[in-house]
């Protein structure tokens, strides 16, 4: 899990946003599924990640979202 608090400029001051973020194998391992199968899921829309440089990021709430909505299979 990577959790990091960002600034953003909100109509001329800051705010501070804590972002959760969690790896395909750290989702895997809780969720009991194989990466590949999570892979799966991200293209085809269940759920929703972010790629960066070349590993795959989940916001935790984008997880909870998931996790409540369960797939369509």
């Amino acid at each position: 899990m990577f959790s990091h608090i960002i600034q953003k400029n909100h109509k001329g001051g800051f705010i501070l946003e804590k972002i959760v973020l969690y790896s395909l194998e750290e989702i895997a391992e809780v969720l009991k599924v194989t990466q590949r199968t999570l892979y799966n899921y991200i293209k085809g829309g269940q759920l929703k990640a972010v790629k960066i440089g070349k590993h795959w990021r989940v916001r935790h709430e984008h997880l909870m979202d998931f996790i409540n909505n369960g797939t369509e299979e």
